[in-house]
Order: structure tokens, then sequence, then C-alpha cells
């Protein structure tokens, strides 16, 4: 750097950084370590406040010491109580105090970082007295208070270093002068890009974290309150913490920051003995430097950290980015979002999808020389000029980019429904448009039927190029039990012989190159309804398949419910009768002997083979196969037998949903498949009869899907492999 610039007086520029906690340090260090290095160009003040100078919040001021920075005024500003109204006394009381140390000081520039409610009053009190404020991190979005502050901030500031193009952007949509904008990148990407690879880096992890940890084999977990949404930042905090414990591996915990809601935050990880716990190391605060090194290293981080969506991304390091707090920031890839939770089970799944992996490095937020930028646009800045603002209100330019719509239709799903008569494979796009569909008689044998499968694959995955639809994956609907996890048929049904103990995923994943989802039909068709039918944003609610057999899916706080052994939601083996019909389980009085459509086409022959089911207006031929059409048929034209019979089978449906009503209580049931609306009104009027009271308002539906096996079979590979938002 030289000592030049349009306006340089030959004095010294006088430069005060602020620095409120351990986050902004990390940012404002290099900046600082900047300044030092050239006393003949900038004359540095630092003044600290905030949780800097909180015990509880480890006395964070002491590592700026040690970085051999001369702190000129420590400003205690913290109101305690960690709630909202704390935060507002905060700002207060640091508006009280710092209008004294600014007069003293006297800055040409005030360095003020991000969305810190002490940086608030930060740049308040400067603009009210006339000091220039240098604005770091403005433009961005994360979806909380921080929002607000942040960009308040940009209003107070004269001049911002901002870390990415979009953020540029967002500061010239907000009528600040393009001029006054420099496209820095993040100060801390300078240190961290060229210090991530010491080579003492194990003994960093063995200091922190014990002798028998491994590199990539421990998970660093920060999480911080949202003050707009404290409760439920709490919970996911205990959703999180309990994720951890079942996942059983060694975790760095760091202590949150002082926003409302952080107290309750102390006190739900101590509830859970998490300081005492042999796999969790409890910290208040780690030095920026080693902070690196933990996570550059680290199998996985977890929480709402900005530098899980930050900093991590520079090294490849898996996140999973919990809550609303950074909603709205860019990301690389190594980010997995989950934006909410009811059980720590999505959590959990989360870290099994993400622990070990690695990814590309990126550079969104940096190149390693953001600091000598920032250095060269602070000597360019006019003291002469007035300190008054001027706000340019730029004509807004149509943004050029990817319809919405067109992106939702062309990234699509390859579905697969395996029936016992056909075998039907379809193109769904994101929509859940089926695009294309082929069927084809299902072959006898196993070896046939892959065949099959892998045939009309292939020639859908030829035509999706002319369609322009993009296959993101296969999704197979099958009967039967289903082990979901593994992609294989445990037992099917007797409709689909030699298909048990069969691994599906397999053979199909490995030929078509592509990743495989594999479950039940009932459980497709649930998947289905939630996505793209009556059950989409319905927590919990229950679909019921009314076809050859009787199936059905649960969804209880918005997640499928498979069971220990997946056998969960065999609705169709509801028991209602002790001495009914035999059913194809081997048992006796099921749902599915009284009310499928193989139990209505057995009543149908018995009832032809006595001469009662045929009225007139009814014919059947010789060749033709009587079936549950027939006896629908006869009871809609008044044979009073066959009334009787589907009045027998709505009833026994009835009293199943009844049942299933009592056990889970859900808020919808879903009826579906070719008897569904034949079902309804039976149905309906059993609940009003039998039910409990508080149970008889449930709402009952009929599907308008056409194809929830398809739909369901898609809804699997669309929901994971979409699933930066899980």
């Amino acid at each position: 750097l030289e000592r030049k610039g349009p306006f340089f007086r030959g004095e010294r520029l006088r430069v005060c950084v602020a620095t409120c906690n351990r986050a902004d340090y990390s940012k404002l260090a290099p900046i600082m370590f900047g300044i030092k290095s050239h006393p003949e160009i900038f004359d540095l003040e630092v003044v600290v406040l905030g949780s800097h100078l909180i015990d509880d919040y480890g006395n964070t001021f002491r590592m700026i010491e040690q970085d051999e920075f001369d702190i000129g005024s420590k400003l205690h500003t913290i109101v305690r109580g960690e709630d909202e109204a704390a935060m507002v006394e905060s700002v207060g009381l640091a508006l009280v105090k710092l209008p004294d140390v600014l007069q003293r000081l006297a800055p040409d520039i005030l360095l003020v970082h991000g969305d810190r409610f002490d940086a608030l009053a930060l740049a308040t009190a400067a603009a009210l007295m006339n000091i220039r404020i240098l604005h770091l991190e403005g433009g961005e979005v994360s979806g909380t208070i921080d929002d607000s502050i942040r960009h308040a901030i940009s209003k107070l500031a004269h001049y911002h270093a901002v870390c990415t193009r979009s953020a540029e952007r967002h500061l010239i949509s907000m009528c600040e002068d393009h001029s006054h904008i420099l496209l820095a990148g993040c100060p801390s990407y300078d240190k961290l890009l060229s210090a991530h690879q010491r080579d003492d880096y194990t003994d960093i992890i063995k200091s922190w974290l014990g002798d028998d940890v491994k590199e990539q084999d421990y998970i660093v977990a920060l999480q911080h309150p949202v003050t707009t949404d404290i409760k439920n930042s709490i919970k996911i905090y205990e959703l999180m913490l309990d994720a951890l414990i079942s996942f059983n591996k060694r975790t760095l915990v760091l202590f949150p920051n002082i926003d409302a809601g952080s107290k309750e935050m102390v006190r739900v990880m101590r509830r859970k003995g998490i300081e005492q716990h042999p796999n969790f190391r409890a910290v208040k605060h780690v030095p920026f430097d080693q902070f690196i090194q933990l996570v550059a290293h680290a199998g996985c981080m977890i929480g709402n950290s900005s530098c899980g969506v930050r900093e991590a991304g520079a090294f490849g390091t898996p996140v999973i980015n919990l809550g609303t707090r950074q909603t709205g920031r860019e990301t690389g890839e190594n980010v997995l979002h989950v934006r909410d939770a009811d059980t720590h089970n999505k959590i959990y799944h989360a870290l099994e999808l993400q622990f070990g992996k690695r990814y590309p490095c990126s550079k969104i937020y940096g190149d390693g020389n953001a600091v000598q930028r920032i250095l060269k646009f602070m000597q360019s800045i006019d003291l002469s000029e007035p300190l008054q603002k001027k706000f340019c209100f730029p004509p807004v330019k149509e943004c050029i980019s990817q319809d919405i719509d067109h992106i939702l239709e062309t990234q699509s799903a390859l579905a697969v429904d395996l029936g016992g008569t056909n075998l039907r494979v379809a193109i769904v796009s994101m929509k859940g448009k089926v695009v294309k569909k082929y069927v084809q008689l299902n072959p006898k044998t196993f070896e046939e039927r892959i065949e099959l499968i892998l045939t009309m694959c292939k020639q859908a995955m030829a035509d999706a190029v002319h369609l322009n639809c993009r296959i993101l994956g296969v999704g197979v609907s099958t009967g039967g039990r289903v082990n979901p996890q593994d992609g294989i048929v445990l037992h099917s049904t007797k409709l689909i012989n030699e298909w048990s103990s069969v691994d599906i995923r397999t053979p199909l994943s490995s030929a078509l190159h592509l990743p495989v989802w594999v479950d039940n039909d009932g459980n497709c068709a649930a998947l289905a309804e939630r996505k793209f039918g009556h059950g989409k944003g319905m927590e919990n609610f229950v679909t019921i398949i009314t076809g050859t057999g009787i199936g059905g899916g649960i969804i209880q706080h918005n997640e499928l419910i498979h069971g220990s052994t997946f056998c969960a939601a065999e609705l169709g083996h509801i028991v209602v009768s002790l001495e009914g019909p035999e059913c194809m389980c081997g048992s006796h009085g099921c749902i599915e002997a009284y009310s499928s459509g193989l139990a209505l086409q057995r009543e149908a022959k018995r009832l032809h083979d006595e001469d009662l089911l045929l009225v007139e207006g009814m014919t059947v031929n010789n060749k033709e196969q009587v079936n549950a059409i027939h006896l629908i048929n006869a009871a809609h034209l008044g044979n009073s037998k066959a009334e009787s019979v589907l009045h027998t089978a709505g009833t026994a449906l009835g009293l199943g949903i009844v049942n299933i009503l009592h056990m889970i209580n859900p808020s919808l049931v879903i009826l579906s498949g070719v008897l569904a609306a034949h079902y309804e009104n039976p149905v309906r009027q059993v609940i009003s009869q039998r039910a409990l009271l508080s149970a008889q308002g449930t709402k009952v539906m009929v599907s308008e899907l056409e194809d929830p096996a398809l739909l369901g079979a898609a809804s699997m590979v669309l929901d994971y492999t979409t699933r930066r938002t899980y």
C-alpha cells in the first residue's frame, strides 16, 4: 500500500474498529492485522463491547489482547437476562456509553460488522455523530431479525464491503450508491484459506475432543437462538441434542451467543447432562485459528451458525443447517437444510446422510484477498465529501433466469409400480404430472421381472431426453412387506409370487446408475397424498387403499410410519370379526376378507352360482368372469342380496377405520383405489355411529389422484434428490 489517495491529507487515516463478540472478531481481526501492518498509513483504535466482556461467554476480549492489539476502550453494554427486553436495554446502554468514546477518538472511519444488536447501536451513534461508517457483510439475507438489523445498519452506513455479488445487488436494490460498495469477499477467508492445512491439526482435535478421536470422526455443534421464534428454536436445539446423543459420535458443543433465548438453551443442555456426557465436550469459546482446524477436519457440522453456511464451505465440510436462522443465505452443496422437525428422527437421518462425506470446496464468500481490497478501499475514501448520504434509485432491471415452472417440470423421477397383473413405469415431473407411462404384463419369475423393469426404465430414460425431463432417480412401489432402508422386499403378497427376500435396489441402481428407493404400495399411496393430494400440508392423516386387496399408509407428524419390522399400516389385516371369512393372510375376519376386490368377487361368484346375482337389466356372458363390478351393478339395480354384501363390506371397512381413529387419531382419512367412491358414505356412517365423540369429526375424503402408487414412488425420489431443503 502507498500513502496516496484522491484526497490524501498527508495524515494517517484514523480507523476505529469496534468488535462486539467472538464471531465478528473473526471477521474483523484480519483487517485489524492489515491496518496494524501499515502504521505509516493508518492509525488503529480498538473498541470492545458486548459479550466479549462477559465471563459466561468466555471473556473473549482476552484473545484480542493475545493478538497484541491495544484495546482503547472497554464498554460493558450487556444487560443480562437473555430475553428480548434485555437486548433492547443493551442497545440503549450502548447508546448511552458510546458518544463519549467516539467523541474522544474522533475517527475518520468506524468499521462495523454484520447484524448484531450491539452493531446497530454502534452505527446509530456514529451516524448521529457524523462519523463515516464502513459496514462489512451488508446486503446478505438470512431470514431472522438479523436481516432487519443488518439492513438498518446498511442504511446508516456510508460505505460497504460485501462478500458476494448477490449481496452487492441487494444493496444496489436498496438504493445504496454503487460507487460506495466494494465487492471484497469475506475477510475471514483470507486466514482460513491459507491456514486450514496446519501440520498440528491432529493435536488441536485431540486437545478439544480427546486423544482417541480421529479426523472426520467427530461433530462440531453450534446452535444460537432465533429471537423472532425463541420457543421453536429451543425445541430444535433440544431435538438436535437428542439426535446427537443417539448418533453416538464424539461432539464438540459450543455455547450459544447472548441473544434472547440463550439462557433457556443452556438450561436444556444442562438438563440433558451434556457437560458430563462422555461423548460431548461443551465449551464457551474456541480461538478462531483452532476453530478453523476443528471445522475443516470434522465429520460434520450441525446447528444454525453462519460459520456452517459460510466458512465450512471452504473446506467441503458437510453441514446440517437447522431451523430458519440462515434462511436466504447463499450456500454451497455441502449444506443440508432441516427447516423444522417434530421429532429428532429427521435430524438423526440428516446426520446419517451427511456425516463423513466430503464436498467440493466452495469460494462463494471469498478468494483470500479481501483484506487488501478493503485497505485500498479505505484509502480511496474522500474525506472532503459531504457526510450526507445520497440514495440512488436505479431502474429495476428484469432478472434473466429460468422460470420456476420450467424447472419444476423438467426435474423428474422414474416411477415403477409392480402390481399383481401389470408392471407399470412412468416419467413423473416435480408437479406430479405423469409425462409418459409404459405398461406391460408382469412376468412370473424374478429374473424376467428384473429384466423387464430394466428394459422399460431404459426406454423411459431415452424418451426423457427428448421430453426435456431430467431423471433424478427411480422409485419402486410393490406389494408386501418392504425394508425401504435397504431396498429389499422381505415378504411379498400371494399376488406376486417368487418376490420375497429380494434386493430390488442393487440390480436397478447398478444397471441404471441412478439412486433407487423402494417401499410398500400402501406407503407410496400415503406419500403421494402428502406431496400431491389431499394430504398436502396435513401433519397427521391415513390413506386406505381399496382395490384387489386392502392396504394403506400412515403419516404421523409429517413422517411416514414404517414400524420396527416394516409392517406398520397393514390396515387390511385389522380384525373386525372373530369368526369372519378366511383372509389371504391365513387369519379370519380381517377387513380385507370382507371389503377387498377379491372378497367382493368371491361373494359375487357365490351369488351367481346360486342364481341370486343377476337382476333385470344385467347379463353375464359365458366367457366373462364374474367380479366385484357385477356385484356393485346388481346392488344399484336393487338386488337385496348384493346390497347386503356391500353393506357388510362397508361396515367392516368402517369398523376398521374407527379402530384406526381411536389408535392414532388422524385429522384426515383418505380413501384411495377403485372401490373408494363406493365406500365413502358407508364409512362416514359407521364413524358417526361407532366412533368416540371426539373422533366423529374426522374428515373422510376420496383421493383425486389417478395413479397414487406411481406418484408415491416418484415422490420418494423427488423429496430426497432435491433434499437441499429436507
